[in-house]
């Protein structure tokens, strides 16, 4: 399925009738078609590579060419047809489209494959209808002399059974393999794009990065680390993972392989692929910046030549890591369709599955805080008469903002601040009297050693005064205490669901191993620093306002609209006297 994410069609392929094809993409070119042959690169590079001697076998790349399963069967496919038989195929993935001239299917649907010519888009008929579909998204049926009309009825009788039992023959009937093989099917292919993807990993870091890094007149370490980031650390761990699950394979009999258990007892190491995945768009960056230079151009596929690699450039590679981490779900996902649930790796399998959901649900999470982190350096850079360690040295994310009333001792003085809780941390700054988008900073709390007490309306015992919808921080290291009141109930009752939702956030990163590099925190810093130049004023303008608004806390009230929200940290201005006076202006004679 190359790599496909989603199950609908995408929209970029090109179908035989529309011949707009991505370069590089859904074709392969042999070396001997290059435009280098590898005297040249040797010349080029102006020392032997190591290795290089010798032909070396050819291996079909999945990841990244969309190669339909049955191209070893394409010859025999074509002499089927063109002898008049009628060829079927079991649909194994959802074909969603708009296009009039694309045939749409569920999967699990049998069509009847008319045109089989090109390679990547076939002829179909399903019913009444006819179109083009991917030849990817389908498996061939194993037994193609069964009559249609038989098969339905058969499968209809099949799927009434299975609602009543589960046995692993229930599933068995003419031109459908049964589950077992059905499930040796997705077993053997696990296991080959495994080993496909371990190819691909030791190309890229025996192909590109040993060669670079012998370049040093070319490449910097930063550089490197960049465009690569921590590949080679998820080629050792792949190839960790690759044995486990060779030891779990059964050659003999695939359907009876217990592997679910292999994807629990790695499922933290995946977490690996989290950086990889958050640094891959600052590869592509710096990647597409030098390959505008004709000599980066000609060492990338010198390099590739000399490893004997299939045409496809660089960043297409390094795109492999991430695809391959958004597919291990939907394999999961096959095979956990086709395993019963009376076989010894089913619950592995299902919990494997929910185990890579979340490892990838984890990974997205990641990337949304690093993308946040510009934002709220950008913040503080906002900010007048800074004083202290930066936000980021300690968090990394806004979860929730507002103005409070806050009472202190032992003045017990009211002052009207604006609140902005971080994890770890929660900034209290002062609005400037006449520019109110304006704040300057006065100090800060941190959360982690300040306990929050829910305050009853009425007087309050340690400050001895009556307050009304207040909540009390109190420090548990010192004697610090703080009184925090808000205008309504409604405010409250979300600073205290803020409070708690800043503590879950706090232990969820310790769980997960989540933290900042100082590298990101000094980058983030130093292209806010950027986005304001020396002699600029500066002021939280529509872009702050904008950054407070696009925040999506996981603990907001659906019920609550954003911009309800918003008011509570910019409360609406009084009228004034003057106001009332302009008002009146449509009345003037």
């Amino acid at each position: 399925r190359g790599g496909t994410v989603s199950r609908r069609a995408p929209v970029c392929w090109s179908r035989p009738h529309v011949r707009s094809s991505l370069e590089g993409l859904h074709h392969t070119r042999v070396v001997s078609r290059g435009e280098m042959d590898v005297p040249d690169c040797r010349a080029f590079f102006g020392f032997d590579v190591d290795g290089s001697d010798g032909p070396r076998p050819r291996y079909p790349v999945k990841e990244l060419a969309a190669c339909p399963p049955q191209c070893e069967t394409r010859s025999s496919l074509l002499q089927l047809i063109s002898d008049g038989s009628v060829v079927f195929a079991e649909a194994l993935w959802d074909h969603v489209t708009m296009d009039v001239q694309e045939l749409g299917f569920k999967a699990g649907d049998v069509i009847e494959v008319v045109d089989a010519t090109d390679k990547e888009w076939w002829w179909g008929r399903i019913m009444d209808s006819e179109g083009w579909f991917p030849a990817s998204f389908v498996r061939l049926r194993v037994n193609q002399d069964e009559p249609m009309e038989e098969y339905l009825a058969h499968l209809g009788e099949i799927q009434a059974l299975d609602e009543g039992q589960a046995s692993l023959g229930s599933l068995s009937g003419p031109g459908l393999p049964c589950k077992e093989q059905m499930r040796t099917n997705v077993i053997n292919e696990i296991m080959s794009t495994e080993q496909d993807y371990i190819k691909h990993l030791k190309d890229i870091c025996e192909g590109y990065i040993k060669q670079c890094r012998k370049r040093t007149d070319m490449f910097t370490e930063d550089q490197l680390r960049t465009i690569f980031g921590n590949i080679e650390d998820i080629y050792r761990f792949q190839r960790k993972f690759l044995k486990t699950l060779e030891k779990r394979f059964n050659k003999e009999q695939p359907h009876l392989s217990e592997i679910g258990c292999c994807f629990l007892e790695y499922q933290t190491d995946f977490q690996i692929y989290s950086e990889y995945c958050n640094n891959h768009p600052n590869a592509c960056v710096q990647l597409s910046k030098l390959m505008k230079v004709n000599k980066y151009v000609f060492f990338f596929e010198a390099c590739r030549l000399l490893q004997r690699m299939i045409d496809i450039s660089l960043d297409g590679f390094l795109l492999t890591p991430v695809q391959k981490i958004c597919k291990y779900p939907l394999q999961l996902a096959e095979l956990l369709k086709y395993t019963n649930p009376q076989h010894r790796d089913y619950k592995d399998v299902d919990a494997a599955l929910n185990a890579m959901k979340n490892v990838a649900r984890l990974i997205n999470e990641r990337k949304r805080r690093l993308e946040n982190i510009e934002k709220i350096a950008r913040w503080q850079s906002s900010i007048e008469d800074w004083e202290g360690e930066d936000v980021l040295s300690r968090s990394s994310e806004l979860i929730f903002s507002g103005e409070l009333t806050k009472l202190s001792q032992p003045q017990n003085k009211s002052q009207q601040r604006m609140f902005f809780l971080f994890d770890h941390q929660m900034i209290y700054c002062k609005k400037d009297l006449l520019r109110r988008d304006m704040l300057y900073y006065k100090g800060r709390l941190e959360m982690d050693h300040m306990e929050v007490i829910d305050l009853e309306d009425g007087r309050e015992k340690d400050f001895n005064i009556s307050v009304k919808n207040a909540l009390k921080l109190r420090s548990l290291n010192t004697e610090e205490i703080h009184i925090l009141c808000t205008k309504k109930p409604e405010q409250k009752a979300r600073w205290l669901r803020a409070f708690a939702d800043e503590r879950r956030q706090v232990l969820h990163d310790r769980e997960t191993g989540f933290s900042l590099t100082d590298l990101q925190k000094k980058q983030a810093m130093l292209n806010a620093c950027k986005s304001h130049p020396a002699g600029k004023p500066k002021a939280v303008t529509r872009p702050y306002c904008d950054f407070l608004l696009r925040q999506k806390h996981p603990s907001l009230p659906t019920a609550l609209p954003q911009q309800q929200v918003f008011m509570l940290a910019e409360p609406k201005r009084k009228t004034t006297f003057w106001h009332n006076i302009g008002r009146l202006t449509p009345f003037k004679k």
